[in-house]
């Protein structure tokens, strides 16, 4: 029959693990769902470069359109500090 002590070892041993299997198996959600998002992402992005390739076929240019996406996810009054300071600078280097 095993003493106090060899039954409380085990006690402890068995309440340990549970936690830290608990913890693995939460990482391990974790870091798969991060993965699928991660895999979206570059399949997100891939159909975007896919419409750019599509726009530029049809004589638009990527770049400037890439560009107008950006100007567009910013606020007006940010985009207008913006643009006065481009002006700004393009009269400094004689480019206006």
């Amino acid at each position: 029959m095993p003493d106090a002590q060899t039954s409380l070892a085990a006690d402890s041993t068995t309440t340990t693990e549970a936690p830290t299997n608990v913890a693995a198996d939460q990482l391990r959600l974790f870091i798969e769902r991060i993965e699928r998002l991660e895999e979206e992402r570059k399949s997100m992005s891939d159909d975007i470069n896919d419409v750019y390739a599509e726009a530029k076929s049809q004589g638009f240019d990527a770049r400037t359109m890439r560009e107008l996406v950006k100007l567009r996810k910013m606020e007006k009054n940010a985009r207008d500090e913006r643009d006065a300071l481009l002006e700004t600078y393009r009269s400094a280097l004689g480019m206006a």
